[in-house]
């Protein structure tokens, strides 16, 4: 229960700290950072062991933070 009510509420801090970064390099770093807390959260709460879940939501979430990356800048 306390590890369910932990994700939930590190939910709004994680798409508050989406949009950081100008760069692309920037954009990538931060999006795989919240991409392999998510996978952590995600991963603890389903009683899944912890690498697997975080490696994907790294990879995952440079990848997006890489693609919504501003081209003008």
């Amino acid at each position: 229960m306390k590890s369910t009510l932990f994700a939930v509420m590190l939910l709004p801090l994680a798409l508050s700290l989406s949009a950081c970064g100008d760069t692309w390099g920037q954009r990538a770093v931060t999006g795989g950072a919240i991409g392999t807390g998510a996978g952590l959260a995600v991963g603890a709460v389903a009683g899944l062991p912890l690498l697997g879940p975080a490696l994907v939501g790294g990879v995952l979430g440079a990848g997006i933070g890489a693609a919504t990356a501003h081209e003008g800048k």
